[in-house]
């Protein structure tokens, strides 16, 4: 008995517990249940994704959240965000507010559901390119990328995406475990060479083109042209009096804020930013 419990450790040692269980703290399952116990309280037209944005403003923004374990597990941390893991609660927590769920088990499962392709906690199979979590959300019916003929989606991005498997000591995870390489590799292959339609800069403006084209509660995919990317970052669309601005987890400002600039002014400070994706939740 004494050798089999002997073995029996050591495989569980061997092949540590991986993605069976969330990893989180009191401190988010709390915040999650009573965001989501509010939210029954409130009229089921409100503008959800809007409406959770906004209840992080403040939060501290810190990259690489997802990537401290050893094997991939599902990541609840609502105390650090960065650009999509904040846009990535929101949509769950809007989710669950709109399917009338309530509790952190439900959370869970929509956040699993829009992080991973089929839902299934894996590194590999996580959405790492946001072309990718777009044409997983669409599958999945959660959400729909505005993708009109009509002005101001002028401008077409034709994808190249080879940035992880050109920097994979950029991604700690990946860094370690290189037998995954192949998988991101066709991952980035999957979206390589495809077309989507966007908002150029110099057409991001308060017309009323615009303010048909994005909503409040819109996700604002900012394209790039940066070399192996095709998203730079990720916000949450409010309009304001003076244009439209964006709510986001900010690497500038070091948390979440509603941005000050307007997303024109914005986007003309960052060369690199050619315009913008817009993803609507269905």
């Amino acid at each position: 008995m004494k050798h089999l419990l002997f073995f029996f450790l050591l495989f569980i040692l061997a092949f540590p517990l991986r993605a069976t269980e969330p990893e989180y703290t009191n401190t988010d399952s709390q915040l999650i249940t009573r965001l989501l116990t509010e939210a029954t309280r409130m009229p089921k037209s409100t503008n959800w994704t809007l409406h959770f944005a906004k209840k992080f403003l403040g939060r501290p923004y810190v990259a690489h959240t997802l990537d401290n374990n050893e094997y991939e597990r599902l990541v609840v941390n609502t105390r650090q965000l960065d650009c999509t893991t904040f846009v990535e609660t929101v949509v769950a927590l809007s989710l669950c507010a709109k399917n009338g769920k309530t509790s952190f088990a439900d959370y869970c499962a929509y956040l699993a559901k829009i992080r991973y392709a089929g839902g299934k906690v894996a590194y590999t199979h996580r959405n790492h390119y946001f072309s990718t979590w777009i044409e997983e959300n669409t599958k999945n019916g959660v959400a729909r990328e505005i993708q009109s003929i009509n002005a101001p989606f002028t401008a077409i991005q034709t994808v190249t995406a080879n940035f992880m498997s050109t920097h994979v000591s950029s991604y700690s995870m990946l860094n370690r475990h290189r037998e995954w390489l192949s998988d991101i590799v066709r991952q980035e292959r999957a979206i390589t060479g495809k077309k989507y339609r966007f908002i150029p800069k110099s057409a991001v403006n308060s017309s009323q083109a615009m303010k048909s084209a994005v909503h409040d509660g819109d996700i604002i995919a900012i394209v790039t042209n940066k070399k192996g990317l095709e998203i730079a970052h990720l916000g949450i669309a409010v309009w304001k009096n003076d244009g439209l601005h964006m709510i986001d987890a900010s690497s500038i400002s070091k948390k979440v804020i509603s941005e000050t600039l307007t997303l024109s002014q914005y986007l003309q400070r960052h060369p690199s930013h050619l315009g913008i994706r817009v993803v609507r939740l269905k």
